[in-house]
Order: structure tokens, then sequence, then C-alpha cells
């Protein structure tokens, strides 16, 4: 069997990849002098308790070669018959071209793809799901490669902020940086284009930016093949899912978001990631 590898941005909850046996390598975050691996040393809660607590900007280092190849060494063992690793943008963190440099160096004997997903959280999230589905489904390490591609070229985000500042401190604002300027007090939506972030619309009021995704996820309708809810646990979150899950007809997973995205989203996200259906 086609075995899935990712990294820890993809904000998966830990019963979705344990269920479908998706291994995850962790970034390092850091807060100061302290550093940290994602999803060992440092939780999602402690996460947003430290920087809520105003404990310094964190940075994120990707994962060293290192650490992929142990993953590749394990996966071998257990008798993998190829690996295909799905990561986050290359355009915004260098764990792809770790990733690359991994499999190049690995003798381990299983042939080994990589997959830029162009994305991040969630949506590398059901890339690496779809993927999964197809590899438990008996496909080559071809055919699940193909839909890794497939499925992230049908995949985004649209998601609000409360600020602008952490992507601005973060250098990860991207193109959107000339559409909101220098206006920090608008409620800015943001998508992913060309592997970054997008200027999705910048609305006045944190009402108006939650009603412009649910409107948003109203007009697309039955093109949406999936669909979940990522969030860093607003105080409006439950209105937000219930709002989403009348449209859907169904309640949608929720993906909370981890160290690595929450360093550079900040608190107060709120948002979906969703599939199109292909032709």
């Amino acid at each position: 069997m086609i075995r899935i590898v990712t990294d820890s941005s993809c904000d998966l909850p830990d019963h979705l990849t344990a269920r479908h046996r998706i291994s995850v390598v962790p970034l390092t975050i850091r807060f100061g002098d302290d550093e940290y691996v994602d999803r060992e040393e440092l939780s999602v809660d402690q996460f947003w308790e430290l920087l809520v607590a105003g404990e310094g900007l964190p940075e994120t280092a990707a994962p060293s070669v290192g650490r992929f190849q142990e993953v590749f060494g394990r996966l071998s063992s257990e008798g993998a018959d190829g690996i295909v690793i799905i990561c986050l943008s290359s355009a915004i963190s260098a764990t792809h071209q770790s990733a690359i440099l991994a499999a190049e160096q690995y003798g381990g004997g299983i042939p080994i793809r990589v997959v830029d997903s162009r994305l991040v959280s969630g949506a590398l999230g059901l890339v690496v799901l779809a993927a999964a589905a197809a590899a438990e489904a008996g496909g080559s390490i071809a055919e699940v490669e193909g839909v890794a591609h497939q499925t992230a070229a049908s995949t985004n985000l649209l998601a609000t902020l409360d600020t602008l500042e952490f992507l601005k401190r973060g250098g990860r604002i991207g193109s959107a940086a000339a559409f909101f300027g220098n206006l920090l007090d608008v409620k800015p939506l943001i998508a992913f284009e060309d592997g970054a972030v997008h200027a999705a619309g910048r609305v006045r009021t944190r009402r108006k930016a939650t009603a412009a995704i649910v409107e948003r996820v109203r007009e697309m309708g039955d093109t949406v093949d999936e669909l979940a809810i990522i969030h860093s646990d607003p105080s409006d979150l439950a209105e937000f899912t219930t709002a989403i899950t009348e449209i859907m007809g169904k309640e949608p997973t929720l993906m909370r978001l981890g160290p690595v995205v929450g360093t550079h989203s900040g608190p107060g996200v709120v948002g979906v990631v969703y599939r199109l259906r292909t032709p």
C-alpha cells in the first residue's frame, strides 16, 4: 500500500490522521530562545496560550531532511510499497524543498514522490485526505500522486482574519499587500492564489466578513465536493458553524489552526476550506 506523508501545517485533527494512517512531519516553532517541535513539544492549546499571553512573536522553521527520512524508514519497515509526500506551498515555506532533498538522498529502496500542494492549513488537509483515500483504495503511486495534484488544483480556502499584523510581520502577506495597503483596521478576507496569500475582499466589521464567507459558500452550492471549517476558536465559531451547516445540510469537520498557521494568522481566524467537483 502507498503511504501518505504531510507536514504539521495541514491542521488535520489527530483522529483523522490516525484513521487514515497519515504520517505528519512536524515543523518547529520558536518563541524567542525557546524552540518547540510542533505536535510533540507544543500542543495547539499551549501555542495559543503563549501567543495570547504575548510571549513574543513566534517564528516557524521547516523540518530537517533527517525528520523526513526518519518517517521514510519507519514506513518502509512497515511494508509500504511507496510514499507520497504532500507539503504546504513552496512559495511560503522551505518544507517542500526539505522533502525533495530527503527523497533524493534516501536509500531505502522504495519509490517516493513529493507534491507541492501550493496550499496550507485545512486546504492542504483536504488534499491529503483525498490522496489517503486513493491509497486505501489500492491506487498505485502514480495514481495517488495524480489524485493529489488534481485535488490541489480544485481546492482553496476563504477566511477572515482579525488583523493583518501577523501576516505582515511574518512576511507572508504576498500579493495581498498592495490590495490591503496600510488599512490595518479592515477585516480582510483571504484566499490562496499561485501558492501564496491572496486578497479576497475587505470589509469594516467582523460580522460582515463572516457573512461574506457564508454567502460565498451559498453561491458555490453543489459545486462543492468537500468542505471543512478552519478556525482559531473565535467567539463566533458556533454561529458561523450553524450557518455553514444549514447550507451544506450536514455539520462540517472542524480544523483548528495549529502553531504553524497560527503564527502567521494570529487569533480570531474563521473560514472554510473547500474542494470543488471536477468534471
